[in-house]
């Protein structure tokens, strides 16, 4: 059973108000083939949870009444999801960008042998999680035997042009640190992957994306287990950078869970925090009709996380 991690009611993290909404993260359930030390969804292959037809139906609707121009799927590994490339294909046919956090490995499971021709097919971004290039950095983060899958996965992608410059195919790898530190500069990071993947394997990609680990779920636990939470909270408040908060993802995104609830980012919801100023969930049928410019954010103490040094969001560091 995971360690039940210290989490502050009271938060003296700056107040947030959002922007306007042009991305909708949605988590499509919590089943993944693999159980990562670093995972703050607590994903796993025991995991049963499942966006059903009509949360699908719900995000197409939404998507095309609020002019959200990026869908950007997760999970657990979202193309587990048996109405994955139903939502992918209508969101393509829409024109709206879509994005697949993809954990490699998944490309190489038995029945998903099609699945990197329909990325392609529908040109969708894959943003695949890769913490380094080294096979005994990854397989003590994500599992031992994950390292040549995931080369394996990055190769398929490269045969139909993911990560090449002529190419609307873009492939972005995602790099979280191995403990409880802050992710080193992105652009040099970047550089050093593209020389050791492109010398050692022939694997080419388009950017690297530093996500600092927040200290919640599987990732906080371990950190109470072994008595580092309070300095890694005290690490994240004091690299807090102030010019941060005007880039963070949660003043132009909004998080769905597999359910259809609503949350300000990813984080949020895996702590089940509601949107600000409600003490209750919000589904999204609710939010429809609804103009979310200059709502309050919901904040607390693991927010020092996405401000903290260069910053962190989805998209990798905030500046550099």
């Amino acid at each position: 059973m995971l360690a039940t991690y210290p989490l502050l009611k009271e938060s003296d993290f700056p107040v947030l108000k959002r922007s306007q909404l042009t991305t909708l993260q949605v988590n499509l359930g919590y089943r993944c083939n693999q159980q990562c030390l670093h995972c703050h969804v607590n994903a796993g292959p025991k995991r049963t949870e499942s966006m059903d037809e009509e949360g699908i139906k719900l995000i197409i609707d939404f998507l095309e009444k609020k002019s959200i121009s990026t869908l950007d799927l997760t999970g657990g590994a979202p193309e587990l999801n048996p109405f994955f490339c139903d939502i992918v294909e209508q969101a393509h046919k829409m024109g709206v960008h879509v994005i697949d956090r993809c954990n490699l490995t998944i490309l190489e499971e038995p029945g998903q042998e099609k699945l990197t021709d329909f990325l392609a097919i529908h040109g969708v971004e894959v943003v695949a999680s890769l913490p380094c290039y080294m096979k005994e950095n990854v397989e003590k983060q994500r599992g031992k035997g994950v390292f040549e899958p995931s080369l394996a996965g990055l190769r398929k992608l490269n045969e139909l042009g993911y990560g090449d410059l002529g190419t609307n195919l873009k492939l972005n790898l995602v790099y979280n640190p191995q403990g409880p530190n802050l992710p080193p500069a992105q652009q040099q990071l970047e550089i050093d992957y593209k020389k050791h993947l492109l010398d050692e394997y022939g694997i080419r990609f388009n950017q690297l994306l530093t996500i600092t680990n927040m200290p919640i779920q599987r990732f906080g636990s371990m950190l109470v287990s072994k008595g580092q939470f309070d300095d890694y909270m005290n690490l994240l408040k004091q690299s807090y950078q102030r010019e941060n908060l005007k880039s963070v993802m949660c003043r132009s995104m909004l998080s769905v869970d597999w359910q259809g609830y609503v949350y300000d980012c990813d984080f949020n919801q895996m702590l089940n925090m509601p949107l600000s100023d409600v003490n209750k969930k919000i589904h999204l049928s609710e939010l429809i009709d609804v103009d979310m410019q200059e709502q309050s954010i919901a904040v607390a103490d693991h927010c020092y996380g996405c401000t903290a040094g260069q910053g962190s969001s989805c998209g990798g560091a905030l500046s550099d």
